[in-house]
């Protein structure tokens, strides 16, 4: 792939997730964990997920390898730059450029339950 883009998805966009049709042809990288400094928080239908430097933890995702298409379409379903903003993410054991994760302008309501993964464990 020429001009593409690695991103760690986190939610909805997860293959067996119901926006997974968005990565369709894309090449998936592997599962992947951020270093202990993000934290996930589930708003219902999607989550979202926060850098967190003092409460952290090694959030569980997938890595993808996206064309400038499929970054372009993924923008538009995330909102960009309305509610949500790209930015580069440090993913353990990842060598090359950072990948990058959406994150969301607002901080999640108070008392918002939270984790390392999505969805939440039981």
């Amino acid at each position: 792939m020429s001009d593409t883009v690695v991103i760690f998805v986190y939610g909805t966009l997860k293959r067996g997730q119901r926006n997974h049709h968005y990565l369709a042809k894309q090449n998936f990288l592997g599962e992947a964990q951020t270093i202990a400094q993000y934290r996930i928080y589930d708003l219902g239908p999607h989550p979202i997920i926060v850098h967190d430097p003092e409460k952290g933890l090694a959030v569980h995702g997938e890595l993808w390898e996206v064309d400038e298409t499929c970054l372009q379409k993924l923008d538009e379903f995330e909102e960009v730059p309305e509610i949500f903003y790209r930015q580069d993410i440090i993913v353990a054991n990842y060598y090359g450029e950072p990948p990058q994760a959406y994150f969301r302008h607002e901080p999640p309501p108070a008392n918002t339950l939270s984790g390392d993964c999505w969805p939440l464990p039981d």
